[in-house]
Order: structure tokens, then C-alpha cells, then sequence
């Protein structure tokens, strides 16, 4: 990985505060991005949201409870994925801050062969031995063959599922936040008419029951993707073609250009640890739950789904600290990342805020979109209050790890990561569990989000803001 010498070193002291006329212009570009990022995310959740209404209202709660124990087990074999994209638009965003638009294409080109790769390599060892896996976690026996059939069919979507996440991620890297909301809206809406037609069988489709949502999510990703293809080819771009956009241009570059690839994996890597590490906290978590029955396990699904609701805007956010940052970085203006991070964090307080406000007024009336149980409500609601303010600090933990990230420091705030996880979320949710019960797991939560915010914040202004920010990429 070379490393540019024509960026700006930093003065090794905290930036000095932007002028208020900077500040407001950062608050518009933040809103730029981060406002398509979250109905982004919205819509990608949306499909996974309505297909657990789906699966709840209309196949009942032990269906749901199947469903729900593939939840982590993606999480797992997606995150290499997650940290691929994230090494990635750090590289790209570096590389479009510096105007060189054949480095953009290189960086693109590399990550997309070895996500196909990884992507066909999970789908087949995870249909191999999805069985294997159930019975690992400990799922009931009453709903382990449907848990079985529906990871199988999800596993066939996982080549799709990452080289649509992949896009999305790189796309940002250039600034594009509006071509992965387009086509989400089109894999939103496929997915939200096909799923419940394949559940009843409606308009001569064959009835495909529990799997229904999965098999909706292949077609509805595969037609995403064709159309994003479209887009970017018809579409100029910044007053030119588009950097990402699959032609001539990009052709040389589909290929896995070792330098490169070791560069987002270095970037990249320790991100995927850190998903890895989070997706093997909810296995845990999840085995946990599975000693309570079907009821808690329902339970866990519908909490899951509001928490994902409520962390977009903190996901968003720490993207976007990254995304500005590395751009800031390659154009040579690292004295800018001070006022990005203080941006970051204000927007984390006010729209993290505002979901976690709203999640509690609504919390019921929420839940009983998934779960019809009365009794399995009254589990979600209580667990759903222990844990959800403090999405707040793991937002503001995010946008601080988000803006190191663009400079290609991951090692030490993924480590303060996963430390919180490891030695904080999962013992706490172990131990309570056995003093306090079910809702006892769901301490965990609040325990390591306030863990990793004190640290992180540590790190950042005892060592990062000293650190020379220079480009990653020539």
C-alpha cells in the first residue's frame, strides 16, 4: 500500500473550530448524504420488516421464531462483506478527493471480483451445512426443519445480497447516495408484492410458505442490480460518466489487483473482524434467548427489527464521517476533520435521538405490527425499554471510530470494539441472565455502548487527532 506525500500532514494538534459559515455548509452536506443513507436503510430493512409481518400475521409466531434464528447466522457471513465495502470507500473516497477517477475504477473493480468469490463460497458451505449450523445453535425442535429449508434458500441469495451491498458502499465512496436509494425503492417494492403472493400462492404462483420472503429477495435483488447497472451507465455523473459505471472504462479493471486489495484489506479486515465478532455476541445472545422457548426467541426477532429502525441514523452517520473524512484526506484538507467529527456527532444526538424517543412512545403499537401474542408483546415491550437509549452512545462511539477510519485508522478503535463486546456484552448478558432472567440479556447492550464511547472517546483525543493524516492510495 503506497502512501501519498503530497497530503497535508496534520499539525499533531486538535483542528482548530470551524468558522460558522463552515460549520452550517457541513451540516447541509452531512444532510446530503446522510438523509438518502437512512431511507436507504430504511428500505433495506423495510423488506425484512414486512417479510417478519409476513411470516407473523400470516404463518404465526413459530415461523416467525424459524425465521428469527437465521438472523445472526447472516449476520455472520455477511460480514467480511460489510468490512470489504467499508476498506473500500475509504480507498475510494480518498482517491475522488484527489480527482484520480482511474484509481476510483481500480479500487472498484478489485473489491467486486473478490466479493463474487467469497459471496459463491458462502452460499455453498452454507447450504452444505445449514443444518449443521441450526442444530449448533440449539433451535427448538419445533421449529428447526423450517429454520433449516429458509436458511437454504437464504443462502442462495447471498451472492446477490453481496455484490448489492458492495455497490451501495462504494457508491457512497464517490458521493452517490441517491442511485442506491433508487434501486432500494425497486427492491423494496418487488420484495413487499412477491413475498406475501408467494406465501398464498396468489396470481398462479407456486406456494412457497416460510421461504417465500427469501426467494422474493432473489428476484427482487436481481432486478436492483440490472437497474443500478442502467443507471450508471445512462446517467452522467459530477459532469462526466459515471466513475462506477460498468463500461469500457471499467472493463480492465474487474480484475483483483494485489496492491489494492491488500490495502482494502488492511482498512477493511479489522472492520469484518469487528461485524464477526458483533454476529458471534448474537449467537450467543441468541442461544441464550433459545432457553426461554419460542415466545422469547419471537420476542428477540421483534425487537431486533425496531432496533434496526432506530441505529440507521447512527449507522448513517458514522458512514458519513468516514465518507468526508477520507475525501477531506485526499484533497489534501485534513484540518477540516475536527469540524466533520463535531457535525457527526451533534446529527447522532439529534436524529438517533429522535428514533429512540419515538421507539418508546410507539414501542407497542411497533411490536403488534410483528407479533399478534399478546403475552410475546408484553416480553418485547419490556426488553425493548431496558436497551434501546442506548443506541445514543453507540452512535456517538460510531462517528468517532467513523472519521479515524478515513485516515486508515481501524486497529485500535476496532479492538476498543470488540473488547466491548467480548469482555463487556456477552459476561453481562451470561451473568444477568442467570440472576435476572430474560430481560437480563438485554442489559448487555447498555453496558458495552457505555464501555466503547469512553474509550473510544479516549483514544481519539489522547492519541488520534496527534496522528499525520496522509492518502492511502497514490
Amino acid at each position: 500500500m503506497s502512501t501519498a506525500t503530497n497530503a497535508a500532514p496534520s499539525t499533531g494538534k486538535p483542528p482548530a473550530p470551524a468558522p460558522a459559515q463552515e460549520q452550517k455548509q457541513l451540516w447541509r452536506v452531512f444532510l446530503a448524504f446522510v438523509g438518502p443513507m437512512i431511507l436507504s436503510n430504511f428500505l433495506q430493512s423495510l423488506s425484512g420488516t414486512a417479510n417478519s409481518i409476513y411470516i407473523g400475521q400470516m404463518l404465526g409466531v413459530k415461523a416467525m421464531a424459524a425465521a428469527s434464528s437465521m438472523f445472526p447466522i447472516v449476520f455472520f457471513l455477511i460480514a467480511f462483506i460489510i468490512g470489504l465495502g467499508a476498506g473500500a470507500s475509504v480507498l475510494i473516497g480518498q482517491a475522488w478527493g484527489a480527482r484520480k477517477v482511474d484509481r476510483v475504477r481500480a479500487v472498484v473493480g478489485t473489491t467486486l471480483v473478490a466479493g463474487l468469490i467469497f459471496g459463491l463460497t458462502v452460499a455453498v458451505l452454507g447450504f452444505v451445512f445449514a443444518s449443521n449450523i441450526m442444530q449448533l445453535l440449539g433451535t427448538p425442535a419445533d421449529i428447526v426443519a423450517d429454520a433449516i429449508a429458509y436458511a437454504r434458500v437464504i443462502m442462495i441469495a447471498v451472492p446477490g445480497i453481496f455484490l448489492f451491498l458492495l455497490l451501495t458502499s462504494m457508491l457512497r465512496g464517490v458521493g452517490d447516495t441517491v442511485s442506491p436509494l433508487l434501486a432500494l425503492i425497486i427492491s423494496t417494492a418487488l420484495g413487499l408484492l412477491i413475498t406475501p403472493a408467494l406465501i398464498r400462492g396468489w396470481g398462479g404462483l407456486p406456494q412457497m410458505g416460510l421461504t417465500s420472503a427469501a426467494w422474493a429477495s432473489i428476484i427482487a435483488n436481481a432486478v436492483a442490480i440490472t437497474w443500478l447497472a442502467w443507471r450508471l451507465l445512462r446517467r452522467p455523473y459530477a459532469n462526466a460518466t459515471h466513475p462506477m459505471a460498468p463500461n469500457a472504462a471499467m472493463r480492465p479493471h474487474l480484475r483483483i489487483d494485489p496492491t489494492l486489495f491488500k490495502a482494502v484489506l488492511k482498512i477493511g479486515v479489522p472492520t469484518g473482524v469487528q461485524m464477526i465478532v458483533i454476529s458471534l455476541a448474537e449467537v450467543v445472545l441468541l442461544s441464550l434467548v433459545n432457553g426461554y422457548g419460542s415466545q422469547a426467541i419471537a420476542a428477540y426477532g421483534a425487537v431486533n427489527q425496531i432496533v434496526n429502525y432506530v441505529q440507521f441514523p447512527a449507522i448513517s452517520i458514522a458512514i458519513t464521517c468516514s465518507i468526508l473524512g477520507a475525501q477531506a484526506i485526499g484533497a489534501g484538507k485534513p484540518d477540516r476533520l475536527g469540524a466533520i467529527t463535531r457535525t457527526g456527532l451533534m446529527m447522532n444526538l439529534v436524529l438517533t435521538g429522535t428514533m429512540v424517543l419515538v421507539g418508546y412512545a410507539l414501542s407497542r403499537v411497533i411490536i403488534r405490527l410483528f407479533i399478534a401474542d399478546e403475552a410475546v408483546v408484553d416480553i418485547a415491550q419490556n426488553l425493548l425499554h431496558v436497551m434501546l437509549w442506548s443506541f445514543l452512545l453507540m452512535g456517538s462511539a460510531g462517528a468517532l471510530s467513523g472519521i479515524m477510519r478515513a485516515s486508515g485508522s481501524v486497529i485500535v478503535p476496532t479492538a476498543i470494539s470488540i473488547l466491548c463486546i467480548a469482555l463487556v456484552e456477552v459476561p453481562v448478558a451470561y451473568f444477568l441472565s442467570k440472576s435476572i432472567g430474560l430481560s437480563g440479556i438485554w442489559f448487555a447492550y447498555p453496558a458495552a455502548f457505555t464501555a466503547m464511547l469512553i474509550l473510544q472517546t479516549l483514544y481519539y483525543r489522547l492519541v488520534w487527532v496527534k496522528k499525520p493524516k496522509v492518502r492511502l492510495i497514490d
